[in-house]
């Protein structure tokens, strides 16, 4: 059953050909076995996932199953998980024990899944390979020689190697998208404000989303039925009616208007990657789909003002992390001003403490409005740009990132990391939705094709993208890891 979508699962846990306990043990035998070479899992929760699974048979032989009950999942770390680590992939929270669950989790806990455990990320969200982690890079399924992507690069490999049919990840800039691209999974970013923010761990809280990253848009329909809605724990949450998102799964998509903005085609593109991105629009040409050109002339901002208000907003929410209320403390020190040094010195890495720092600075007296608030301005006219776009088409296609998987250790140069996410940043800026789907390959390595939608259009996304799924087959490639140990 590893190598099935939660929809064909919910099916055979319905018609009773497994248990979701036989599913459970299943695959922690494949997590045992698979993920000391991926590196996937920060904390594996074995006990509590088949007592959740016990449970979800007997709601079953209850008749009380919903569509989820007994499918096994897993969490990005970055989500709270009452009695269980959560450590943002930092040794400042390697000892953190969270005391509550998060809101997403609450939703899918009541949805009766079962979470397998915490998955690997780059600390404190922060990076587009998942080489940031406190507890070590996680390696590509596709090519153990590859960066899986980051932020999530742990949910995505899960899924990938089919540890887990599903996980939740989080886009602060591309962290679902771009890990879902290399690793040949689907991932949807919501729009801003569709899933709560509680209890998830604060990167940069006007950026931060959470979502699902599966094999199929179907999935991700299925899951994002769990998670969204409004939370009044959440100010940032939106109180807006949830529709059925596998409801238009199957609408034909003859009319259906593509924008193919300009400025994502240009220099720095892999030409392997834009083959793919031809081909896959070919594919909504033929179901009836028409294309045109767009532009979105404020893109070459995106990244420095991303970079301008994402560590501002990280040095402000990291502030907390000061070795007196919780996570990590220095031994011995000297007094309160040497507890905050060295505790955040040695808790904390390279890349975290540098975005502290940029944020730090761009916040400062004399820097705020050359920096930050002259960022937000243009964070301002960035949102315009995808308004102007989505008057004349219904969504925007792009690749996800702009090269496939780049190898582990390849990258040493932070600026050229952070323009591995020229194609994701400027949807978190918008606070559009976004979703990506497997679309080909270059080499071993898979590529994503993006396509976004105007604010609260995950609808249209799931149906684009499920259409696409429907005929293609790229989303039922697995890595010969999996195979192997299948």
């Amino acid at each position: 059953m590893h190598d099935k979508t939660i929809t064909e699962i919910a099916g055979a846990l319905a018609a009773g050909t497994i248990s979701s306990r036989e599913l459970t043990q299943d695959l922690l035998g494949r997590i045992d076995r698979m993920d000391g070479q991926l590196n996937s899992f920060i904390t594996v929760t074995a006990e509590q996932a088949l007592s959740a699974a016990d449970h979800a048979d007997q709601q079953r032989a209850n008749g009380q199953a919903g569509p989820l009950t007994g499918v096994p999942l897993a969490i990005k770390d970055i989500f709270c998980t009452q009695g269980v680590k959560t450590s943002c992939g930092s040794k400042m929270l390697d000892n953190f024990i969270a005391p509550y669950d998060a809101t997403v989790v609450s939703k899918l806990r009541a949805a009766g899944t079962v979470s397998l455990g915490k998955t690997n990320m780059d600390e404190f969200a922060m990076g587009s390979s998942n080489e940031n982690s406190f507890y070590g890079p996680v390696k590509n399924p596709w090519d153990l020689t590859a960066v899986p992507g980051g932020s999530s690069g742990g949910s995505a490999a899960a899924v990938a190697a089919g540890l887990v049919p599903a996980a939740l990840g989080t886009d602060t800039g591309g962290s679902i998208r771009q890990p879902a691209a290399f690793c040949g999974i689907t991932g949807l970013k919501p729009t801003y404000g569709r899933v709560s923010r509680y209890g998830m761990v604060a990167y940069a809280s006007s950026l931060d989303q959470g979502g699902p990253m599966a094999r199929s848009a179907a999935d991700c329909g299925l899951l994002l039925n769990a998670i969204a809605g409004h939370d009044a724990r959440d100010s940032t949450s939106v109180a807006r009616v949830v529709p059925d998102y596998t409801e238009e799964l199957d609408a034909p998509l003859a009319g259906l208007k593509i924008g193919l903005p300009r400025e994502y085609f240009g220099g720095g593109l892999d030409p392997r990657v834009e083959s793919a991105i031809r081909d896959a629009i070919k594919v909504f040409e033929s179901l009836g789909a028409s294309v045109r050109e767009v532009s979105l002339p404020h893109t070459s901002y995106a990244i420095p003002a991303y970079y301008v208000i994402a560590p501002a907003e990280a040095s402000s929410n990291l502030s907390r992390y000061d070795g007196v209320r919780f996570g990590h403390r220095c031994d011995n020190p000297s007094d309160l001003i040497d507890l905050y040094k060295r505790s955040r010195a040695e808790g904390f890495g390279d890349e975290v403490k540098r975005r502290i720092l940029i944020g730090t600075h761009t916040l400062s007296e004399g820097f705020f409005d050359a920096y930050y608030k002259k960022a937000q301005q243009v964070r301002r006219l960035i949102r315009q740009d995808f308004l102007d776009a989505f008057e004349e088409v219904d969504v925007l296609m792009g690749p996800a990132a702009p090269t496939p998987a780049f190898d582990l250790g390849a990258t040493k140069d932070p600026v050229s990391m952070y323009l591995q996410d020229i194609y994701t940043i400027a949807i978190n800026l918008a606070g559009i939705p976004g979703i990506s789907v497997p679309a080909g390959f270059s080499g071993k390595r898979p590529v994503g094709l993006q396509i976004l939608g105007t604010h609260f259009a995950e609808a249209r996304l799931l149906n684009v993208a499920h259409q696409f799924q429907q005929a293609t087959d790229w989303h039922l490639r697995r890595p010969e890891i999996a195979e192997e140990n299948a």
